[in-house]
């Protein structure tokens, strides 16, 4: 079993979806870093060998930013916006949509499961 950066990599899969385990990675990069090392796509992450794992891994390592640090960075992106108290921060801060969707209807996911108004009755 494959274990790069912090987490274990499907064994039966091909290595470009196995990558995509990886917060951060997407099959574009997946691609990219496969294509770096010199991997065909088709193979299988049982098929590598531990010199293969230890190139993605330091290919990972020094080009692009996963795991741990990207959601670190993302949250403090986060608090940044509510500290400054920006239009954005507040959305986030209230749990409403950021990005300037409707919220009349819909926006459930959001805005979590929907409450009864008491005393609303006809």
């Amino acid at each position: 079993m494959a274990r790069i950066a912090g987490v274990n990599l499907p064994t039966n899969k091909r290595v470009i979806i196995a990558l995509t385990y990886i917060h951060g990675i997407g099959r574009t990069k997946a691609v990219e870093i496969a294509d770096k090392v010199g991997i065909d796509h088709a193979t299988r992450v049982q098929d590598l060998s531990d010199t293969e794992v230890v190139q993605i891994r330091e290919a990972i390592d020094t080009d692009h930013m996963v795991e741990g640090d990207l959601r670190r960075e993302t949250s403090m992106n986060i608090k940044r916006l509510m500290d400054l108290r920006s239009y954005r921060g507040l959305r986030h801060r209230n749990g409403l949509p950021v990005r300037g969707q409707r919220t009349h209807t819909n926006a459930r996911t959001r805005k979590g499961k929907a409450k009864p108004i008491a005393g609303k009755k006809k």
